[in-house]
């Protein structure tokens, strides 16, 4: 069976950004990212899971961090410049990145928000990223995403 493209999918080719899809069993919930790591076979802090957060200045951002790890409030905030950050509530998703919860990917959001990646990315030759649905995973060299996305790194998790 010939394997659905995604919006991301999409915008790697476009980009000629070479990635892997891989796809997972999944019921309508999101799947914890631990979870998705067993079932596509690949280390868990090798697949990050893409949080979106509203600054105080009500700016938006957009964190990748791996699956088992909790985005650090403070280092997030630090590493974007603003005071304090919250995570948006997940009504708030869908519209203003065009993803729902569990297959939100930093490519191929709405708009491109200020994106900042846990450094633990360049331990890896390569990560894995929602592929913009559930179920579906792209598997990509980190430097290559980040460069995609004007990401930056840094120690964002706790």
């Amino acid at each position: 069976m010939k394997e659905q493209k995604t919006n991301v999918m999409r915008v790697l080719d476009q980009k000629k950004i070479p990635y892997t899809p891989h796809s997972y069993p999944h019921g309508d919930e999101a799947v914890d990212g631990a979870a998705v790591a067993a079932l596509i076979g690949k280390e868990p802090g090798s697949v990050f899971k893409t949080l979106v957060a509203a600054g105080a200045g009500k700016r938006y951002y957009v964190f990748d961090i791996p699956v088992t790890r909790e985005l650090d409030l403070k280092k997030a905030a630090k590493a974007v410049g603003e005071k304090s950050i919250a995570l948006i509530h997940v009504s708030e998703l869908l519209p203003l990145t065009g993803y729902v919860r569990g297959g939100c990917s930093p490519v191929g959001m709405k708009k491109l928000f200020p994106t900042v990646f846990d450094a633990s990315a360049l331990e890896y030759d390569t990560i894995c990223v929602s592929a913009g649905k559930l179920g579906a995973q792209v598997e990509l060299a980190p430097a290559a995403l980040i460069a995609l996305v004007r990401a930056q790194t840094a120690d964002i998790t706790a």
